[in-house]
């Protein structure tokens, strides 16, 4: 029986090409994945098509938006999830669902390996291999561009001589990735630190200098998860599909930042991402008024952990699913409504409101109606500062001896 090996497909110049470079240079016959994440673009049916025209024996598509969305998006939501303070893991979360999909097609079509397009020097062939090594560990993995020494040029080139259906060979001058939760682009001009990104290279957002009118919304949530935007049922998917809309069209979300490479090399990337940092932002305002004082700091620290790990390829390891349950416990009571205003570039939150908050009126007001006992202050602050002061008698009998 011949080898089958499932490529991950985007429909793009490189991995049609790799259809044919593989079956070439391993004999093997190759079944195409493709899997909506909501990047938007070119039908599945008609990726379908092309994948079959550049000789894959089988292509399987899926549309996971809602997967995506629920089971990837949500829990980055719920950890407020920025990699290095910045980043909302555009990319890194949506490997997973890519990685489970492929996964289940090898099984279906009896493949004993799986190829994707990513380089050697990215974080993407990592999360690839570690999330297919973890769900498939029998499975092995290729990667075309970094092993079988496919080039951009060479693809070119194998494209026309094999006249395959790709409609442009054109070199674009960036690296992008996208899905619903955001939008990824490096490379090229953007590679010389010092450069500004110029207005092409956004698409999920408006230039914010000369913004419309002011958006106010209102967000609703139910434990960690928006339920609701001004009033109006949605599904996860719907609420990041409305705020990437409504944000991006007041340019929210853009970020410009030089991060570390689980590789070991920083790079210049520039994002777009405004549903999920308008999500992020309710809903880390949203955590300040329903989460006690204690648990919400340890809860920053799991999710910059939480964060690194996904960041890494480590969506399924033990510690990634231990996190999971600490940050799925502290979202029971995160539920309420936010209201914020976006324009010029900014979601500002000006109104919060929780039948579970913590926020109680009568012991913040400084107005008549006040039931703190100013009283307990004093002796609290004798024991808080004990320790300190015991230190200090200390430090100056040793400093006069």
């Amino acid at each position: 029986m011949t080898e089958r090996i499932v490529l991950a497909y985007s429909g793009g110049l490189d991995t049609s090409v790799a259809i044919g470079w593989i079956g070439e240079a391993t004999g093997a016959e190759v079944i195409a994945v493709a899997v909506d994440v909501g990047q938007g673009g070119e039908s599945l049916e008609t990726i379908r098509q092309r994948a079959l025209g550049c000789g894959a024996v089988e292509a399987y598509v899926a549309d996971a938006r809602d997967e995506f969305a629920n089971e990837y998006a949500m829990p980055t939501l719920k950890a407020n999830a920025l990699y290095q303070g910045h980043y909302p893991l555009v990319s890194a979360i949506s490997r997973p669902v890519i990685v489970k999909h492929l996964v289940k097609a090898a099984r279906e079509f009896g493949a004993t390996t799986v190829a994707h397009g990513c380089t050697g020097k990215g974080n993407d062939q990592v999360r690839f291999e570690v999330g297919i090594q973890t769900l498939g560990p029998d499975l092995k993995c290729i990667a075309p561009v970094r092993d079988l020494a496919l080039t951009r040029d060479k693809a070119i080139a194998f494209a026309e001589e094999k006249g395959l259906p790709i409609e442009t060979t054109k070199k674009n001058p960036y690296s992008i990735d996208q899905n619903v939760w955001g939008r990824a682009v490096e490379t090229g001009y953007l590679e010389d630190i010092w450069n500004a990104p110029t207005k092409d290279i956004y698409d999920y957002t408006a230039t914010p200098e000369f913004p419309p009118a002011p958006d106010e919304v209102t967000i609703s949530f139910q434990a960690g998860v928006p339920v609701a935007i001004d009033g109006i049922k949605v599904t996860p998917l719907q609420a990041i599909q409305e705020l990437n809309r409504r944000a991006g069209a007041q340019g929210v979300g853009r970020i410009d930042v030089v991060e570390d490479r689980l590789v070991g090399i920083k790079s210049r990337e520039i994002y777009e991402a405004p549903g999920a940092m308008a999500l992020i932002t309710a809903h880390k305002h949203l955590e300040d008024i329903t989460i006690e004082r204690e648990q919400a700091r340890f809860k920053a620290t799991v999710g910059q952990r939480w964060a690194e790990l996904v960041y890494d390829g480590q969506w399924f390891s033990p510690l990634k699913r231990s996190l999971d349950a600490f940050i799925e416990d502290t979202q029971q009571y995160v539920s309420g409504d936010i209201r914020m205003v976006l324009h010029g570039g900014q979601a500002i939150v000006n109104g919060r409101r929780s039948e579970t908050s913590l926020y109680d009126f009568d012991l913040a007001t400084y107005d008549t109606g006040d039931t703190f006992d100013q009283s307990m202050a004093r002796g609290f602050i004798e024991l808080w500062g004990m320790s300190s002061k015991v230190a200090s008698g200390r430090d100056l009998r040793v400093a006069g001896e």
